[in-house]
Protein backbone atom coordinates (compact mmCIF):
# COMPACT_ATOMS: atom_id res chain seq x y z
CA UNK A 1 0.00 0.00 0.00
CA UNK A 2 1.06 3.32 -0.91
CA UNK A 3 2.40 5.76 1.74
CA UNK A 4 -0.14 8.70 2.68
CA UNK A 5 1.49 12.71 2.60
CA UNK A 6 -0.16 15.27 3.31
CA UNK A 7 1.53 18.73 1.63
CA UNK A 8 0.38 22.13 3.48
CA UNK A 9 -0.21 24.61 0.89
CA UNK A 10 0.30 22.36 -1.89
CA UNK A 11 -1.78 23.05 -4.23
CA UNK A 12 0.40 26.25 -5.56
CA UNK A 13 4.15 27.08 -5.90
CA UNK A 14 6.54 24.86 -4.09
CA UNK A 15 3.81 23.15 -2.44
CA UNK A 16 2.60 21.93 -6.12
CA UNK A 17 5.44 21.08 -7.05
CA UNK A 18 6.11 19.04 -3.71
CA UNK A 19 2.72 17.23 -4.14
CA UNK A 20 3.79 16.54 -7.71
CA UNK A 21 6.90 15.16 -6.81
CA UNK A 22 5.78 12.87 -3.96
CA UNK A 23 2.40 11.83 -6.27
CA UNK A 24 5.17 10.57 -9.14
CA UNK A 25 7.38 8.70 -6.29
CA UNK A 26 3.77 6.18 -5.47
CA UNK A 27 3.18 8.15 -2.81
CA UNK A 28 -0.93 9.27 -2.07
CA UNK A 29 -0.94 13.04 -1.64
CA UNK A 30 -3.24 15.24 -0.14
CA UNK A 31 -2.99 18.70 -0.89
CA UNK A 32 -3.72 21.03 1.76
CA UNK A 33 -4.87 24.58 1.12
CA UNK A 34 -6.45 27.48 2.81
CA UNK A 35 -8.69 29.36 0.87
CA UNK A 36 -7.97 29.99 -2.56
CA UNK A 37 -10.74 27.28 -4.08
CA UNK A 38 -11.18 28.01 -7.69
CA UNK A 39 -7.14 27.20 -7.69
CA UNK A 40 -7.35 23.92 -5.72
CA UNK A 41 -9.90 23.32 -7.78
CA UNK A 42 -7.95 23.21 -11.28
CA UNK A 43 -4.82 21.47 -9.35
CA UNK A 44 -6.87 18.72 -8.04
CA UNK A 45 -8.67 18.36 -11.82
CA UNK A 46 -5.19 18.89 -13.64
CA UNK A 47 -3.07 16.45 -11.36
CA UNK A 48 -5.86 13.81 -9.90
CA UNK A 49 -4.20 14.73 -6.36
CA UNK A 50 -7.17 15.53 -4.17
CA UNK A 51 -7.59 18.63 -2.40
CA UNK A 52 -8.26 19.31 0.97
CA UNK A 53 -9.14 23.09 2.60
CA UNK A 54 -8.21 24.05 6.12
CA UNK A 55 -6.41 26.79 7.76
CA UNK A 56 -2.78 25.10 9.36
CA UNK A 57 -2.88 28.31 12.23
CA UNK A 58 -6.00 26.38 13.04
CA UNK A 59 -5.43 24.05 15.92
CA UNK A 60 -8.77 21.96 15.58
CA UNK A 61 -9.09 22.55 11.81
CA UNK A 62 -5.50 20.56 11.45
CA UNK A 63 -7.13 17.67 14.03
CA UNK A 64 -10.28 17.50 11.61
CA UNK A 65 -8.39 17.88 8.56
CA UNK A 66 -5.93 14.78 9.17
CA UNK A 67 -9.06 12.47 10.67
CA UNK A 68 -10.80 13.26 6.88
CA UNK A 69 -7.42 12.49 5.20
CA UNK A 70 -7.02 9.22 7.43
CA UNK A 71 -10.39 8.52 6.49
CA UNK A 72 -10.57 8.48 2.86
CA UNK A 73 -6.76 7.80 2.12
CA UNK A 74 -5.29 5.88 5.26
CA UNK A 75 -2.99 6.78 8.30
CA UNK A 76 -0.81 9.23 7.28
CA UNK A 77 3.33 8.46 6.86
CA UNK A 78 4.47 11.85 5.36
CA UNK A 79 3.77 15.41 6.63
CA UNK A 80 5.67 18.33 4.41
CA UNK A 81 4.72 21.32 6.24
CA UNK A 82 5.27 24.07 3.57
CA UNK A 83 1.95 26.66 4.05
CA UNK A 84 3.30 30.25 5.07
CA UNK A 85 2.42 33.59 4.32
CA UNK A 86 4.18 37.46 4.59
CA UNK A 87 3.36 40.40 6.12
CA UNK A 88 6.35 42.59 5.28
CA UNK A 89 6.68 45.44 6.86
CA UNK A 90 10.13 47.11 9.55
CA UNK A 91 9.15 46.52 12.70
CA UNK A 92 8.21 50.39 13.15
CA UNK A 93 5.14 49.79 10.53
CA UNK A 94 4.72 46.23 11.70
CA UNK A 95 1.63 45.19 13.29
CA UNK A 96 1.17 42.98 16.21
CA UNK A 97 -1.95 41.24 13.69
CA UNK A 98 0.99 41.29 11.27
CA UNK A 99 3.45 39.32 13.65
CA UNK A 100 1.10 36.97 15.22
CA UNK A 101 -0.43 35.71 11.42
CA UNK A 102 2.99 34.84 10.16
CA UNK A 103 4.06 33.11 13.43
CA UNK A 104 0.61 31.09 13.62
CA UNK A 105 0.70 30.36 10.05
CA UNK A 106 4.55 29.78 9.52
CA UNK A 107 5.60 28.29 12.76
CA UNK A 108 2.44 27.55 15.05
CA UNK A 109 1.12 25.62 11.63
CA UNK A 110 4.38 23.12 11.95
CA UNK A 111 3.17 22.38 15.70
CA UNK A 112 -0.63 21.46 14.63
CA UNK A 113 0.15 19.45 12.03
CA UNK A 114 2.89 17.81 13.94
CA UNK A 115 0.73 17.27 16.65
CA UNK A 116 -1.68 15.87 14.75
CA UNK A 117 0.03 13.24 13.17
CA UNK A 118 3.24 12.60 14.98
CA UNK A 119 1.81 10.01 17.25
CA UNK A 120 0.38 8.06 14.77
CA UNK A 121 3.85 7.93 13.03
CA UNK A 122 5.49 6.86 16.49
CA UNK A 123 2.88 4.24 16.81
CA UNK A 124 3.19 2.78 13.62
CA UNK A 125 7.07 3.20 13.70
CA UNK A 126 7.54 5.01 10.76
CA UNK A 127 7.52 8.50 9.64
CA UNK A 128 8.38 11.64 7.61
CA UNK A 129 8.05 15.13 8.73
CA UNK A 130 9.80 17.38 6.77
CA UNK A 131 9.50 21.43 7.36
CA UNK A 132 9.97 24.38 4.87
CA UNK A 133 11.87 26.58 6.02
CA UNK A 134 13.95 29.85 4.04
CA UNK A 135 17.29 31.36 3.71
CA UNK A 136 16.00 34.16 5.46
CA UNK A 137 15.24 32.38 8.52
CA UNK A 138 19.01 31.55 8.68
CA UNK A 139 20.37 34.75 7.82
CA UNK A 140 17.54 37.40 8.05
CA UNK A 141 15.97 39.58 6.19
CA UNK A 142 14.92 43.76 6.37
CA UNK A 143 11.32 44.59 6.95
CA UNK A 144 11.26 40.62 7.99
CA UNK A 145 11.61 40.27 11.27
CA UNK A 146 8.11 38.17 11.74
CA UNK A 147 8.74 35.88 8.55
CA UNK A 148 12.11 35.13 9.48
CA UNK A 149 11.47 34.47 13.31
CA UNK A 150 9.28 31.95 11.94
CA UNK A 151 11.10 30.31 9.81
CA UNK A 152 14.29 30.32 12.40
CA UNK A 153 12.03 28.56 14.99
CA UNK A 154 11.34 25.76 12.33
CA UNK A 155 14.73 25.10 12.62
CA UNK A 156 14.93 24.55 16.09
CA UNK A 157 11.24 23.47 16.24
CA UNK A 158 13.11 20.46 13.75
CA UNK A 159 16.34 19.54 15.67
CA UNK A 160 14.54 19.35 18.97
CA UNK A 161 10.96 17.24 17.29
CA UNK A 162 13.88 14.97 15.37
CA UNK A 163 15.10 14.10 18.79
CA UNK A 164 11.78 12.75 20.17
CA UNK A 165 11.33 10.84 16.72
CA UNK A 166 14.43 9.08 16.36
CA UNK A 167 14.23 5.40 18.04
CA UNK A 168 10.80 5.55 16.29
CA UNK A 169 11.56 5.46 13.38
CA UNK A 170 10.10 8.76 12.69
CA UNK A 171 12.88 11.39 11.04
CA UNK A 172 12.26 15.03 10.88
CA UNK A 173 14.37 17.48 8.56
CA UNK A 174 14.15 20.97 7.11
CA UNK A 175 14.89 22.26 3.63
CA UNK A 176 16.32 25.96 3.94
CA UNK A 177 15.32 26.90 0.29
CA UNK A 178 16.66 30.56 -1.06
CA UNK A 179 15.03 32.47 -3.77
CA UNK A 180 12.39 30.12 -6.07
CA UNK A 181 10.61 31.67 -9.28
CA UNK A 182 7.22 30.92 -8.14
CA UNK A 183 4.50 33.82 -8.07
CA UNK A 184 5.28 35.01 -4.53
CA UNK A 185 8.84 35.59 -5.74
CA UNK A 186 7.34 37.17 -9.40
CA UNK A 187 5.48 39.91 -7.47
CA UNK A 188 8.96 41.50 -6.58
CA UNK A 189 10.07 44.47 -8.34
CA UNK A 190 11.99 44.09 -11.51
CA UNK A 191 14.88 46.23 -10.33
CA UNK A 192 14.98 44.62 -6.71
CA UNK A 193 14.97 41.18 -8.01
CA UNK A 194 17.92 41.79 -10.48
CA UNK A 195 19.95 42.54 -7.26
CA UNK A 196 18.79 39.79 -5.05
CA UNK A 197 19.39 37.41 -8.20
CA UNK A 198 23.40 39.02 -8.78
CA UNK A 199 23.95 37.80 -4.98
CA UNK A 200 23.08 34.38 -5.66
CA UNK A 201 26.32 32.63 -6.67
CA UNK A 202 24.93 30.82 -9.43
CA UNK A 203 23.68 33.21 -11.21
CA UNK A 204 19.82 32.49 -11.41
CA UNK A 205 16.36 31.93 -9.33
CA UNK A 206 16.08 28.57 -7.98
CA UNK A 207 13.04 26.46 -9.56
CA UNK A 208 10.40 24.72 -7.08
CA UNK A 209 10.85 21.22 -8.62
CA UNK A 210 14.54 21.33 -7.28
CA UNK A 211 13.07 21.79 -3.40
CA UNK A 212 10.66 18.78 -4.66
CA UNK A 213 13.42 16.46 -5.20
CA UNK A 214 14.80 17.28 -2.04
CA UNK A 215 11.49 16.61 -0.10
CA UNK A 216 11.31 13.52 -1.91
CA UNK A 217 14.55 12.27 -0.89
CA UNK A 218 13.91 13.19 2.78
CA UNK A 219 10.49 11.07 3.07
CA UNK A 220 12.38 8.23 0.80
CA UNK A 221 13.24 4.80 3.08
CA UNK A 222 16.72 5.41 1.73
CA UNK A 223 16.63 8.42 4.27
CA UNK A 224 16.31 6.72 7.37
CA UNK A 225 19.62 7.82 8.68
CA UNK A 226 18.82 11.51 8.02
CA UNK A 227 17.02 13.52 10.79
CA UNK A 228 17.17 16.57 12.55
CA UNK A 229 18.83 18.49 9.23
CA UNK A 230 18.52 21.38 7.22
CA UNK A 231 19.40 21.07 3.79
CA UNK A 232 19.75 24.59 2.24
CA UNK A 233 19.16 24.95 -1.64
CA UNK A 234 20.07 28.27 -2.17
CA UNK A 235 22.55 28.21 -5.21
CA UNK A 236 25.08 29.09 -2.55
CA UNK A 237 23.62 32.50 -1.50
CA UNK A 238 23.91 31.34 1.98
CA UNK A 239 26.19 29.01 3.14
CA UNK A 240 25.06 28.10 6.79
Amino acid sequence: MARVAIVTGGTRGIGEAISLALRDAGVAVAANYAGNEERARAFTEKTGIRSYKWDVADYDACHKGVEQVEAELGPVDIVVNNAGITRDGTLLKMTYQDWKDVMDTNLGGCFNMAKSTFPGMRARGWGRIVNIGSINGQAGQYGQVNYAAAKSGIHGFTKALAQEGAKSGVTVNAIAPGYIDTDMVAAVPQDVLAKIVAKIPVGRLGHAEEIARGVVFLCGEEAGFVTGSTLSINGGQHMY
